[in-house]
């Protein structure tokens, strides 16, 4: 019988950014265990203390046993790093700089790491610049998931533009548009799952036509209980 899988979550939201915690309750749901183990990992916003303190008071509270990997302060040998990432059930990375994240990450080989985790079942999920490592379009991205991705699509001023002109140019390959409030479960590359934490968010597939025109397909997501 074969494995779960290699599970990806995209979030457009989560505890930095939205009161109701309905996303991270939502990711949650989908760990493998009923008290799943949750490794944050700020590396992309160099390991901010205030970005730390966040994470725990969200989940501290929660049905789950938090934790945080520093890398700028490594306190873990390789194999003790290895070890304790393999035995996450949940690694949420944040946001930040995506190409600091992962130049960090390859420097102290948590890149293969993460591969190997998903590979027995790791759910890997991100916002922002964590929701572009595991692109395969990425030069060091970790090849979990086809394509590209645009985080804040509705929300930062330019980017749905910059996006599509992008996609359409063949600058970036075909890929996700994740607007705030949005979640995507994504196994083996396939689209699982999509929500929205608010009414009227979307989660869209961007391509190019033949004659370079941008087409964007918006994707059905279900809106979350108790979403406002």
């Amino acid at each position: 019988m074969g494995g779960p899988g290699r599970r990806v979550a995209l979030l457009g939201g989560g505890f930095s950014t939205d009161e109701d915690g309905l996303l991270d309750d939502w990711l949650l749901s989908h760990a493998r265990s009923s008290r799943p183990k949750v490794c944050f990992v700020p590396t992309a916003s160099g390991d901010a203390p205030a970005y730390v303190d966040q994470f725990l008071s969200a989940f501290t509270p929660r049905d789950c046993e938090p934790s945080v990997l520093p890398l700028f302060r490594r306190q873990l040998g390789d194999e003790a790093l290895r070890t304790f990432l393999l035995s996450q059930d949940v690694v949420y990375v944040g946001g930040g700089n995506t190409a600091n994240l992962l130049a960090v990450w390859r420097a102290h080989g948590v890149d293969q790491v993460l591969r190997d985790a998903c590979d027995r079942g790791t759910l890997l999920c991100g916002i922002s610049a964590g929701a572009n490592c595991p692109l395969t379009f990425l030069q060091d991205g970790l090849g979990l998931l086809p394509g590209s991705v645009c985080p804040h699509y509705d929300s930062e001023p330019g980017r749905r533009s910059s996006y599509r002109e992008s996609v359409a140019t063949g600058m970036l390959s075909p890929g996700w548009a994740v607007e705030d409030g949005v979640g995507a479960l994504f196994v083996d590359g396939c689209l699982q799952e999509a929500v929205s934490r608010r009414p009227g968010a979307h989660l869209y597939w961007v391509q190019a036509d033949e004659d370079h025109a941008t087409l964007e397909r918006a994707l059905p997501c279900r809106v979350l209980a108790g979403a406002a």
